[in-house]
């Protein structure tokens, strides 16, 4: 069953890419008595996500937080060492949380997992973005099937 406005973070430990390489976080940690924009992607280094997604997050990390943001939260079913090297390359610098789903556990239980195993790609996560108050979901955009309107961050930041 797909997660809805109104529903709670599912508890769990994800990881995170950190300077000091992959540390354990629980979504507690993550959500607990915040304002937080979680925002996913089919995948680390692939097109629209490196070219679209991820860089508008980075690009209006400010006037997001200015909104009253605590955090922002980029998700996908990658391992730490590859959401790493991906907020490297994309100049992250902060900016935003590089949390790994590596066994796609998160995904699945938000209900938001894509199945990409004819493509080769194996399970990953649909192209979303959610808003959520302490743990509750405020908000919550998902993608069609190739689409990317609904969830970038300029959509965010109008519903901010």
């Amino acid at each position: 069953m797909t997660i809805k406005v109104g529903d709670t973070i599912p508890a769990m430990k994800l990881t995170v890419a950190s300077a000091d390489g992959p540390k354990e976080v629980s979504t507690d940690e993550l959500f607990k008595g915040k304002k937080v924009v979680l925002f996913a992607t089919p995948g680390a280094f692939t097109p629209t996500c490196s070219a679209r997604h991820l860089p508008g997050f980075v690009e209006h990390a400010a006037a997001i937080q200015a909104k009253g943001v605590d955090s922002i939260v980029c998700l996908a079913v990658n391992d730490a060492f590859v959401m790493g090297a991906w907020a490297k390359d994309q100049g992250v610098d902060g900016r935003i949380v590089m949390l790994a789903d590596g066994s796609g556990q998160f995904t699945r239980a938000l209900g938001l997992e894509l199945d990409l195993v004819a493509r080769g790609l194996g399970v990953r996560s649909q192209r979303f973005a959610l808003i959520a108050v302490d743990g509750k979901v405020t908000h919550l955009a998902v993608e069609a099937p190739g689409g990317f309107e609904v969830s970038k961050a300029e959509a965010i930041l109008q519903v901010l």
